[in-house]
């Protein structure tokens, strides 16, 4: 369980935070020849090492930074304008399948998660997943009711939604884990008084709607985090 968290934060890490948006349009322009693809496999390679950091799971390493790329290469050569959403969730399946496929045939230790340093690393990999990775997650489930926006002035802060997002996520993790379950609902009420409150103003049904899910997905995830984070650092493995 550990090396799969270790490898899962790598994931994470390597697919969204650390992965531009210039990379990510040049290898859906070019493809096998986008010099990013390959950047994007050697760093995937580069984090696994330096978080796993046993010299056995080297070559392990190799064939898993290897299958990602080729799973990359599949989706970037299949997906169409249409199916991006589609092929999202079919590469990030992948990954992980593959993630659990070398977690299996990898020779490791026993893991005892009552020891604190095996604690942490599930602690920040929660952290981690919450951030842009869910984000984008979210984005990618509700992009098919995007609505079109009525109002052209737009006075709203740059990517203000994403991080608002970000730290309200961050927030209920922190409540789950503290065991402070109650300030969830102090939370969701705030953002509906403050946001809702703009909506009822716009008379926009299907924006309603739209930010509604949005919001119910991105505290159901946060909350779905921190309770396995909160399992996951109570069991132990012998």
């Amino acid at each position: 369980m550990l090396l799969f968290t270790k490898l899962l934060l790598a994931h994470l890490i390597g697919d969204f935070i650390l992965q531009p948006n210039k990379w990510v349009s040049d290898k859906e322009k070019k493809k096998e020849k986008s010099m990013y693809l390959y950047i994007h496999t050697a760093l995937h390679l580069l984090l696994m090492l330096l978080f796993v950091a046993e010299a056995d799971f080297i070559v392990y390493g190799i064939l898993l930074a290897v299958s990602h790329g080729i799973i990359d290469l599949l989706k970037l050569k299949f997906q169409k304008k249409k199916t991006k959403r589609i092929w999202f969730s079919i590469d990030q399946l992948l990954h992980l399948i593959m993630i659990f496929i070398i977690v299996l045939t990898y020779n490791n230790t026993s893991i005892d998660f009552q020891n604190i340093d095996n604690r942490i690393w599930i602690l920040i990999t929660g952290i981690v997943l919450l951030t842009k990775p869910t984000s984008i997650i979210i984005k990618n489930i509700i992009s098919i009711w995007t609505p079109e926006s009525k109002n052209k002035e737009d006075n709203s802060l740059q990517n203000a939604g994403n991080y608002i997002g970000i730290l309200e996520r961050l927030f209920v993790f922190c409540f789950i884990i503290t065991n402070h379950f109650e300030a969830i609902g102090f939370l969701l009420a705030a953002k509906s008084i403050f946001r809702f409150g703009d909506l009822k103003e716009a008379k926009d049904r299907k924006l309603t709607e739209y930010v509604l899910i949005g919001t119910l997905l991105s505290f159901g995830i946060a909350i779905l985090a921190g309770l396995l984070v909160e399992f996951g650092t109570q069991i132990s493995f012998y």
